[in-house]
């Protein structure tokens, strides 16, 4: 191509060297699987945008007590959300056209009355076909409303993982980030960005220095104990305080959690240092989408051009974004 323009004067054009940068146009193209998300609560534009942003699949998380208006939260409401996500599962896919799986979980982020009930029920659930993996679940230091004590805590989710192995399903842990403190906010207005009344928030039974990691290793021992393998295992909400742990020290799967880095901190970057130091081959990305957070459906689709912007190969980014995703789940095929 000739290096010499029309132009009245040298643009920066004349000046640069060396053959103009071809990135991969398959990147605009490439399909993905969101493998932890709440779609269901969110509007129809947004699951719209997932579909025109390539979203192939998806896991819809059934499970978080956002949604439940009464506290302390009894099994009959969590169960109401099971069934919520069914009712609407192939209506979402008859109108957007992407492939949908379910999650179904008893999450510990609030103390749930009678969780025996949910546990009974959730046998016939897990035979379901569009139930594609249990959770999201795991040990939460803090509670919202009421504590609920680290045993029980542990005794519901090993219960679950225990469900999880007789039905060879995937469990989505809840793994908590270690996040900084940041601003400080005028008394009453609570945080921007998560419609919850955080000021609710209870003494952690977890007190250690760092008791979110603590969090994520009981809950893996909860495994063991359960006859889980590791690998049946997707941390949800991946972060470098727990990243070596569980590539390093485990079999278990990790996902990045890209849709809110204002809250978490979680960028990108986190990925593609992951991928550099363990491979991608156990390795995920979510968005986490819910209408209660302010969240971003096309994260996980700028993530795959930042991660080929940060030197990460088209193939180990296709790996993270639907191959292991597509392996684990059943979607996406």
């Amino acid at each position: 191509m000739s290096s010499e323009y029309p132009t009245r004067r040298a643009t920066d054009e004349a000046h640069l060297d060396g053959e103009p940068f071809d990135p991969p146009r398959s990147l605009l193209t490439l399909p993905w699987v969101d493998c932890h998300n709440h779609a269901h609560t969110l509007s129809w534009g947004d699951r719209e945008r997932y579909a025109i942003s390539g979203c192939r699949a998806m896991v819809m998380v059934a499970s978080g007590y956002h949604w439940t208006p009464y506290k302390p939260v009894r099994a009959d409401d969590v169960r109401f959300l099971w069934d919520d996500v069914i009712n609407r599962r192939r209506v979402i896919e008859r109108n957007h056209f992407f492939e949908t799986g379910l999650a179904l979980g008893v999450h510990t982020g609030v103390r749930i009355e009678d969780a025996d009930e949910l546990l009974a029920a959730m046998d016939e659930y897990c035979q379901l076909d569009e139930v594609v993996a249990l959770g999201e679940t795991g040990v939460t230091p803090a509670q919202h409303v009421e504590r609920w004590a680290l045993d029980e805590q542990r005794a519901v989710v090993t219960a679950q993982m225990e469900l999880a192995a007789d039905h060879d399903l995937p469990v989505i842990l809840h793994t908590p980030n270690d996040i900084d403190d940041g601003p400080s906010y005028r008394e009453g207005v609570g945080l921007p960005g998560f419609e919850g009344n955080t000021s609710l928030a209870t003494e952690p039974v977890l007190t250690g220095d760092n008791s979110a990691l603590d969090a994520v290793k009981i809950d893996v021992e909860a495994a063991a104990d359960a006859g889980l393998p590791e690998d049946r295992i997707v941390a949800s909400h991946a972060d470098p305080n727990n990243v070596d742990y569980l590539l390093g020290e485990t079999d278990c799967y990790v996902s990045f959690t890209v849709g809110y880095p204002w809250l978490t901190g979680v960028t990108p970057v986190d990925v593609a240092r992951a991928i550099d130091e363990y491979g991608p081959d156990r390795i995920m990305m979510d968005t986490d989408c819910a209408n209660v957070l302010r969240t971003d459906v096309f994260s996980v689709k700028k993530a795959i051009f930042e991660l080929y912007r940060l030197g990460i190969d088209e193939d180990d980014i296709r790996q993270v974004v639907l191959e292991t995703p597509r392996e684990v789940f059943g979607l996406g095929e």
